[in-house]
């Protein structure tokens, strides 16, 4: 059989489905099993992890007309297709693909466009993001494994990371400590560049760690801010690296301070010990979900509001202040 996954947009998100993925594979050994995901995701599913690589890429997720997208897929002629999606467009594409079996959950009004549908369980705690995609294998009678989120890379990824972390002249003896400021999803998730600047000074001062800034080209002013409070140069990345090569980088790191963020969720697949800060979110439902981790969080009366942008004074994460973070890295060292 032919099967297509359409996966989830957000790169957190794409790692939490890993372990559906997992299910997925080992419930369907023999079948061909491609992969649709926006772009710079689907190199997620390029490495050298024995389950991933079984998986195909397929047609771009974004970029087209839904009739465009829906296209390609029919001259693919699949005979399933797993949406790790919500929305009730990505269902209506598989449907205008005509692929005969359409599973994923009943949400978003999208119902009737799917073949096997699954009711998303009821409950009166937060459901970690994680449990969200095995519970949707486990509706459709696939049994889900207990979930072991990991990547790996190449030696040649790996060199490429300490190729870089060289070139900015940081020391390889001394503890790297990975910034990451940004947040795709909106501001209201991003401490504030001139505490990451604090928390890497002190880090430097007892530590003697080296500081490496990643994240995309957005992030290039909150770079700016952090590395010029330092004590010594730091590796400012951001904008400089593709996913493969941050996950090079990623794996060298002794501690990896981060936001609510996709790459959170690497450092974690890797095991590097993630602090992490959490400000609008719920790290119930979105917390790094293996050890070594510690999470910052500050409870505060408009928790959790989900905002993009903080309409008020953004107490939630400026409650966090840099020592405290500094002594959760520090712990790690």
């Amino acid at each position: 059989m032919k099967i297509v996954v359409r996966t989830p947009n957000w790169l957190g998100d794409a790692l939490m489905a890993f372990p559906a993925l997992t299910a997925l594979r080992r419930h369907f050994p023999d079948d061909e099993i491609s992969i649709i995901a926006p772009d710079g995701i689907g190199d997620l599913y390029s490495g050298p992890e024995t389950e991933a690589r079984s998986f195909h890429r397929g047609p771009s997720a974004r970029g087209s007309s839904l009739r465009r997208a829906a296209a390609e897929l029919r001259n693919e002629r699949f005979e399933a297709g797993l949406l790790l999606t919500n929305s009730f467009a990505s269902a209506l594409v598989f449907a205008l693909a005509r692929i005969p079996e359409r599973w994923g959950y009943a949400r978003d009004g999208r119902g009737p466009l799917l073949t096997r549908r699954v009711r998303i369980r009821k409950s009166d705690e937060p459901v970690h993001m994680v449990r969200y995609y095995t519970d949707l294998m486990e509706g459709l009678g696939i049994p889900a494994p207990l979930p072991d989120i990991r990547l790996s890379v190449t030696e040649e990824e790996a060199a490429r990371g300490r190729d870089l972390l060289a070139e900015a002249g940081l020391d390889p003896r001394r503890p790297l400590i990975v910034l990451s400021p940004g947040a795709a999803y909106g501001p209201a998730k991003r401490w504030a560049p001139e505490r990451f600047s604090a928390l890497a000074r002190i880090l430097q001062e007892r530590h003697g760690a080296e500081i490496a800034v990643t994240g995309t080209a957005a992030d290039r002013s909150a770079a700016a801010i952090i590395c010029a409070g330092l004590g010594r140069p730091a590796a400012d990345l951001t904008g400089k690296t593709t996913l493969r090569e941050l996950l090079g980088v990623i794996q060298a790191a002794a501690v990896f301070v981060t936001n609510d963020s996709g790459p959170m969720h690497l450092a974690n697949a890797f095991r590097v010990p993630v602090v992490a800060l959490f400000g609008p979110t719920d790290p119930a439902v979105t917390a790094p979900y293996h050890e070594p981790r510690i999470i910052l969080k500050k409870d505060v009366v408009c928790w959790p509001c989900l905002y993009r942008a903080c309409p008020y004074d953004h107490r939630c994460l400026a409650g966090i202040p840099a020592e405290e973070a500094a002594e959760a890295a520090g712990s790690f060292l």
